[in-house]
């Protein structure tokens, strides 16, 4: 890993957003950062050699995976290094001087709108805007300073922008996390000691009956935990697909080298997203 002070990273959103704060878990307090507008340009960013490392969400335990993030990854050939992920804690946010009760209009992400039902139907009178990031409506409203209006996004945005927190913790589920990757141009450096991997993989079969559970034979067959598999349609083949799979294991593991290389014998495509291990 790169010494913190020539570490650069791309994330998507606004300083203070949910993405700033994985960036800062898994890189450090003071890491320095490059936010983008759209995941593309995150990708773009990284590969382009603006910054050192990436970090895009991947899936959410309400809203499921960032679909979009899966395609880039097998678009992008940026191998991931690293994973953390950080609990979605929602806070009703104003600017210095304007009270609760004054609150007419509520700008935020539509998924963190979504994710605060509750709040929005035991007040009615308040309106919600959609806006192109949770930190960014903290940012609109220190700029613009609409009349009545708030904003839903992170502690450390209402920090950053000088918001005031007027409502905390106003999510309807706080079992809401979001799974972030680390992203680098050069795969992670096993180091000698073992323990705690875990590998992405993309593949496509071909569209012939019993091929997909052949495919998950390769890892049954030895004894492999596989945490997730998730099918993204193959562009140029209608009602054909990609699968990702995440598993327990380094990729120079014998039992995942062998069950890879037996799934190459009869895919159409095998490709390691990555091995890394995890961050609590």
């Amino acid at each position: 890993m790169r010494t913190p002070s020539k570490t650069r990273v791309a994330f998507q959103g606004e300083p203070g957003a949910f993405s700033h704060a994985a960036a800062r878990k898994l890189l450090g307090s003071e890491v320095k950062v490059l936010p983008c507008p759209r995941f593309d340009e995150v990708f773009d960013a990284l590969q382009g050699n603006r910054v050192t490392h990436a970090v895009v969400p991947i899936e959410n335990t309400l809203h499921g995976s960032v679909h979009e993030n899966y395609d880039h990854l097998l678009e992008y050939d940026l191998p991931i290094v690293g994973e953390t992920s950080i609990r979605i804690s929602h806070q009703l946010i104003a600017m210095p001087g304007t009270r609760f009760r004054d609150v007419r209009r509520v700008l935020s992400h539509p998924v963190a709108l979504n994710q605060c039902i509750r709040f929005f139907k035991e007040h009615p009178d308040i309106e919600k805007v959609p806006h192109y990031d949770t930190a960014g409506s903290v940012k609109t409203l220190a700029e613009q300073h609409p009349s009545h209006s708030a904003a839903i996004a992170s502690a450390a945005a209402a920090e950053i922008y000088g918001g005031v927190i007027l409502k905390r913790g106003i999510e309807d589920d706080r079992q809401n996390f979001t799974r972030f990757f680390l992203l680098d141009r050069k795969p992670l450096k096993r180091p000698s000691t073992s323990g705690g991997w875990k590998t992405s993989v993309v593949f496509s079969m071909p569209n012939h009956p019993g091929s997909l559970f052949r495919a998950m034979a390769c890892f049954a067959l030895r004894d492999l935990n596989l945490t997730k598999i998730e099918s993204r349609p193959l562009r140029g083949k209608p009602w054909e697909y990609l699968f990702y799979v995440d598993l327990l294991g380094h990729a120079d593991d014998t039992s995942v080298a062998n069950a890879l290389g037996n799934l190459k014998e009869f895919s159409s495509m095998v490709r390691i997203l990555g091995s890394y291990q995890p961050m609590e």
